[in-house]
């Protein structure tokens, strides 16, 4: 994305149409440089990605920021977040940006404060934020993989743990029928063998007391039952 934030100062175009230059932004041979040119070389004497000496315990403060990142004091206290102060103001805020940006100038000249230390504060403002905000990228897309790797590692603690626990339901559940098919065979051979008693008992008793059904059948009605 391309930055805007040294327009008032140095590519505010003048009636004539051409591209006012920076003060004292001239080269050897006396020829005019333009604005683009200044600022690249501006730009260019700062290091490209600031180095945070501290770290920043509040990311939410820019400030905090700024100072991690070692960026010097602003000449007579004039940053360019001062100057943005300024542009905001409302003695000037609703000016055409022409008038802004005179406004500015002699507010700098009065303080004896120059344009190229304006944007070298702004340059080092806007290099800091990058850098951290390419920390802060760094570290979310770290603590993602650290995690996506844990959720895998726990899937699949949950996948065996649940393979295993189905297993064991369908061990317990084979057992079950397994009981279930051993008891009513052992029931029907108990019943061959209740009725095998029961007819040996019977040459000698008037009611046989052998049971030969199943013992939770209800029992049959007594004869005096049937009687009455």
């Amino acid at each position: 994305m391309s930055k805007k934030w040294y327009n008032y100062i140095v590519s505010v175009d003048n009636a004539a149409g051409t591209e006012q230059t920076l003060p004292n932004a001239r080269n050897a041979s006396g020829a005019a440089k333009s604005a683009a040119q200044s600022v690249a070389e501006i730009a260019s004497s700062i290091a490209t990605e600031p180095k945070f000496t501290t770290p920043v315990s509040d990311p939410t403060s820019f400030e905090e920021i700024y100072q991690a990142a070692e960026i010097p004091p602003a000449p007579q206290g004039y940053s360019i977040l001062k100057i943005s102060q300024m542009l905001e103001s409302e003695h000037i805020r609703n000016l055409p940006s022409d008038v802004k940006r005179s406004s500015v100038l002699v507010a700098l000249d009065a303080a004896n404060v120059d344009v190229k230390e304006i944007i070298q504060d702004a340059i080092r403002r806007d290099r800091a934020l990058d850098t951290y905000e390419r920390v802060q990228q760094r570290s979310a897309e770290e603590l993602e993989a650290r995690k996506t790797k844990e959720n895998s590692e726990i899937q699949a603690q949950i996948d065996k743990y649940v393979t295993e626990q189905r297993a064991k339901i369908q061990s317990n559940n084979e057992e079950v029928s397994r009981e279930k098919e051993r008891f009513t065979g052992w029931r029907l051979k108990k019943q061959q063998e209740e009725k095998k008693i029961a007819e040996a008992v019977g040459y000698f008793v008037s009611e046989n007391p052998i049971t030969t059904g199943d013992v939770n059948a209800p029992p049959p009605p007594s004869k005096t039952a049937q009687h009455s």
